[in-house]
C-alpha cells in the first residue's frame, strides 16, 4: 500500500492518541476518576469504544482504561514514509484513532463546550438513530456519506448536496480543509441542514467524523442485535457494516497550489483509515495516493482525483450501491432529502390551505376509459398571478387525483393518497403537511423563480403513482382547483367520501379475515424480525397498516409484505394460529417457534429497533407504561426510552417488552390477553394529548371514559412508589385486576 497513507494514518493516530491523553489527564485533576462521561440520550455508553472493545464507559476511569487498549494498537512511529505490503498496522491504528476520538467528543460535553452550537448539531441520540432507522431499512435511504473537509467553492458546495439528497443518501458533514467546512459552506448559502434534509453538520473538528461511526456502530447493535462483548462481536458488527450499512467517505478539499499536508492532514488519514475498517472507502477529489486492491472494503479502499462533478457516481460505484434515480420534468431538484425542509415565511412565494383557505386532496379509482394518462388540468389562477393571493399570500386548493388500473381496489385509495404527502414533500422548495382536508402546503420562491408551477406538482403525483405502484395503476389524471367557488363546492363531497373510508376501515377486525400480512423489511437491516400486520395491529414502526400491506403485496408479490394464512386456531385470546406461527418460525431463520399476537407477557412480537413506541411491564403497579421514543426523559422504571429500547430490538423477543406503533394503543386488540388498554398506568404527558381524540373513544367502548386523566406521567410522577400512590389515590382500575405476571 502507498508509503504516505501508512506513515501519515500512523502520524495522525498518535496525534489523536496524545490529544486524548492530556485533555483527559487535565480533566481528571478537576473532576476525579469517577466522574461521568458519555454522550446524551444513548444507551451504548461511549458507542463506538463499546462496539469494538465491548468496554462500557461510564466514567473517566473506564475512559483511561480505554485508551490503554488504543494505545496498544499503535504500530511502530515511523522516522520516514512506511511501505507496507498490507493494511494491518494502517487498520489498527484507525481503531486507535476512532477510540481516541471518541473520547475527545465525549469530553467536549464534561468540559462544558456545546458541540451542539449553531449549525452544529454533535452526537446523535438514540431516539434519532431509531426514527432514521425506517429509512435505512425501507429503501428510502440506501446509504450515507461522511464528507470530510470542504468544496473549492460554495456554488460547487451546493451542487454536491444537491445530488446526494436527489439520490436519497444521508450526508454526515465533519472537519475543515483551510479553516471551511462543507457545512459552514451551506449555511452560508441559507441550505437548510439537519436530519429532516438529510444533511447532517456534526462539527468543525475532524474528531466529529467520529459520530457518522458510531451512528453505523449503533445501527450493528440496535437492528442486528449484536451485544459487543470482544472481538469477536467487533468483527461482527464491522462486517455488518460492511455488508448492510452501505457508507462511503468524500475527502474534498482544493489541491491547487496548496500543501498537500494542508489539504489532507495526517489526522484526517488516521480517520479514513479507521473508516476503512468499516468497510467504507474513501474517494476524493485531490490527487491522493490511492489503494486501488480489494479486501477490507468491498471494491477499492482510496479512490481520489475525482473530478468533483462526478464523485458521487464514482462513490456509489466504489461502494456498490444499487440506486434507483430517474429525472422528472420538473425545474426543481426531486429527492427523499427534501422531504422535510421547511418553507419559512420569508422564503414563501405563496401557500395553500393552513387555517388561511380551504384545501383537500382526494384520490379516487375510474374506470379505464375515464382517465387520460398524466393529463394534469389547472382550474383557476396558477401561482405566478399574484392578485388571486389574499393578505397572507395565501390560495385555496384542491388536488384531484384519478386514477385506473385493472388490478386497482377502493380500499387502496387512501393507501395511494396518503403518499400525495410524500410525492410532493419530495421536491425542493415545497412544503407539504397534513393529509385530506387538512393540508398545508407553502412553495418557496427559490423554486418559483426556477419555474415551478402547478402543473409540476400533478406532474410529479401522475408520474409518481404509476413509477411506484406499477401493478395497480396504470393511468393518472390530476385536476388541481384553486378557484375558490370550485373548492368550496368539492369540499364536502371530498369530506363524504373520506368519512365513508373511515367507517369501512374502522369496521374491519381480524376475526373477519383469514389472512395477515408480514413486514420483513426491517431483515435488512435485523435479520431474524418478522412484523406480522392484522387489520387491529399495525407495524411497530407505524407505517405499514395491513391495507398498506395488502397493496404492496399487489404491487410486488415478492417483496417484504407477504399473506399468512392464519390457518387452525390454537388460543384465540392470546392470538395464536398454527398458520402464523409456522410462518414465523420459517421467516425469523427459526429463532422465533410461537407467537402471541394480543400478548406482552407470552411470546410476543419480536423488535427490530424502528418501533415508535415501548411497552414495559411495571409488576408493582400491575400494569404496563407506555413511553414514545421522541419522550428523552427518565420513566418510573428509572430507565429512559434508548435504555429501554437496548432491552428490546434486534428481532429478539422479550417477554414483559413490546415495541409497538403509536396506533395500536387505541386498537380493541391491545394486550387483548393481558387485560387491554385498562393496564396501562404511565405514559408521558406528549404521548398522551397525541393519541388523545383515538383513546378516549375506545376507553369508553371499555366502560372506563376517564381512564386517560387516571394514567400517570412524567409531570405527577417521578418514581415507582410515586406512581403506585398516584394509581391509589385515583382509583386505577388496574387496581382491580389480578397480577399481569
Amino acid at each position: 500500500m502507498s508509503k504516505i497513507i501508512a506513515t501519515a494514518a500512523i502520524r495522525g493516530a498518535y496525534k489523536y492518541v496524545k490529544e486524548a491523553e492530556e485533555r483527559l489527564e487535565k480533566i481528571l485533576l478537576t473532576k476525579g476518576k469517577d466522574a461521568k462521561i458519555s454522550f446524551p440520550n444513548t444507551a451504548y455508553y461511549l458507542p463506538l469504544i463499546y462496539a469494538l472493545l465491548g468496554i462500557k464507559i461510564n466514567t473517566l476511569e473506564d475512559a483511561v482504561m480505554a485508551l490503554k487498549e488504543a494505545k496498544a494498537l499503535l504500530p511502530p512511529l515511523p522516522t520516514e514514509n512506511l511501505w507496507l505490503p498490507y493494511l494491518g498496522n494502517t487498520l489498527d491504528a484507525g481503531i486507535a484513532t476512532l477510540i481516541a476520538e471518541e473520547i475527545i467528543e465525549a469530553l467536549k460535553y464534561l468540559e462544558g463546550e456545546n458541540p451542539q452550537d449553531g449549525i452544529w448539531l454533535g452526537f446523535t441520540d438514540d431516539a434519532i438513530l431509531r426514527t432514521q432507522g425506517i429509512k435505512l431499512v425501507d429503501g428510502r435511504m440506501p446509504g450515507f456519506a461522511a464528507i470530510v473537509g470542504a468544496c473549492p467553492s460554495n456554488a460547487e458546495a451546493v451542487k454536491l448536496a444537491r445530488e446526494l439528497q436527489e439520490r436519497n443518501i444521508l450526508v454526515f458533514l465533519a472537519s475543515s480543509c483551510q479553516g471551511v467546512s462543507m457545512a459552514e459552506q451551506l449555511a452560508e448559502e441559507g441550505i437548510e441542514m439537519n436530519w429532516d434534509t438529510f444533511l447532517v453538520p456534526y462539527g468543525k473538528d475532524t474528531s466529529a467524523v467520529v459520530h457518522a461511526l458510531n451512528f453505523a456502530a449503533r445501527a450493528a447493535m440496535t437492528f442486528g442485535g449484536i451485544v459487543p462483548k470482544g472481538l469477536e462481536e467487533a468483527r461482527q458488527i464491522l462486517l455488518y457494516n460492511k455488508n448492510r450499512v452501505h457508507a462511503f467517505v468524500l475527502a474534498l478539499g482544493e489541491d491547487e497550489g496548496v500543501p498537500p499536508e494542508q489539504v489532507i492532514s495526517d489526522e484526517k488519514y488516521a480517520t479514513a483509515a479507521g473508516a476503512i475498517n468499516f468497510g467504507f472507502p474513501v474517494i476524493s477529489n485531490v490527487n491522493l495516493p490511492q489503494i486501488l486492491p480489494t479486501g477490507i472494503c468491498t471494491y477499492e479502499h482510496v479512490v481520489s482525483n475525482v473530478p468533483l462533478e462526478k464523485i458521487v457516481d464514482k462513490a456509489i460505484e466504489v461502494r456498490g450501491l444499487k440506486i434507483k434515480f430517474s429525472k422528472l420534468p420538473i425545474p426543481v431538484a426531486y429527492g427523499a432529502g427534501f422531504e422535510g425542509e421547511r418553507v419559512r415565511r420569508n422564503q414563501m412565494h405563496v401557500q395553500f390551505g393552513g387555517k388561511y383557505q380551504p384545501a383537500f386532496e382526494l384520490l379516487v379509482t375510474r374506470e379505464m376509459e375515464e382517465v387520460e394518462n398524466e393529463k394534469v388540468t389547472l382550474y383557476g389562477p396558477d401561482i405566478d398571478k399574484e392578485e388571486a393571493m389574499d393578505e397572507q399570500k395565501t390560495m385555496p386548493l384542491g388536488f384531484f387525483v384519478e386514477v385506473a388500473g385493472r388490478k386497482m381496489h377502493k380500499d387502496f385509495e387512501p393507501v395511494l393518497e396518503r403518499h400525495i404527502h410524500h410525492f410532493l414533500s419530495c421536491a425542493n422548495g415545497v412544503m407539504h403537511t397534513g393529509q385530506r382536508d387538512n393540508i398545508w402546503t407553502r412553495i418557496s420562491k427559490e423554486a418559483f423563480a426556477k419555474g415551478l408551477r402547478l402543473e409540476h406538482l400533478g406532474k410529479i403525483v401522475a408520474i409518481k403513482l404509476k413509477e411506484e405502484f406499477p401493478a395497480i395503476v396504470d393511468k393518472v389524471q390530476v385536476s388541481i382547483y384553486t378557484a375558490i367557488e370550485k373548492v368550496k363546492e368539492l369540499l364536502p363531497q371530498a369530506q363524504k367520501i373520506y368519512k365513508e373510508r373511515d367507517e369501512r376501515v374502522a369496521g374491519m377486525s381480524d376475526e373477519e379475515v383469514d389472512t395477515f400480512f408480514s413486514c420483513v423489511l426491517c431483515q435488512s437491516y435485523a435479520p431474524n424480525h418478522v412484523c406480522v400486520i392484522s387489520p387491529e395491529r399495525l407495524g411497530l414502526c407505524g407505517a405499514y397498516t395491513w391495507l398498506d400491506c395488502r397493496a404492496a403485496y399487489e404491487i410486488n408479490p415478492r417483496g417484504a409484505n407477504q399473506p399468512i394464512k392464519k390457518g387452525r386456531g390454537i388460543d384465540e385470546l392470546r392470538g395464536e394460529w398454527e398458520g402464523i406461527n409456522k410462518f414465523v418460525y420459517e421467516t425469523s431463520k427459526h429463532t422465533i417457534e410461537r407467537f402471541h399476537h394480543y400478548s406482552i407477557m407470552s411470546f410476543p412480537e419480536s423488535s427490530c429497533g424502528c418501533f415508535e413506541c415501548i411497552v414495559a411491564v411495571i409488576p408493582e403497579a400491575k400494569g404496563v407504561m407506555i413511553v414514545n421514543r421522541e419522550f428523552s426523559g427518565d420513566t418510573p422504571l428509572g430507565m429512559s426510552f434508548s435504555a429501554l429500547a437496548g432491552s428490546v430490538g434486534g428481532g429478539n423477543q422479550v417477554p414483559g417488552f413490546l415495541g409497538i406503533g403509536k396506533l395500536f394503543i387505541s386498537s380493541r386488540k391491545f394486550l387483548k390477553a393481558d387485560g387491554g388498554i385498562k393496564r396501562i398506568v404511565w405514559m408521558p404527558k406528549e404521548l398522551k394529548e397525541e393519541i388523545r381524540e383515538r383513546f378516549e373513544k375506545r376507553a369508553k367502548e371499555e366502560g372506563v371514559p376517564d381512564l386517560l386523566e387516571k394514567i400517570a406521567d412524567e409531570t405527577v410522577v417521578k418514581n415507582i412508589e410515586e406512581l403506585i400512590s398516584y394509581l391509589e389515590k385515583v382509583k386505577h382500575p388496574v387496581w382491580e385486576m389480578p397480577s399481569i405476571i
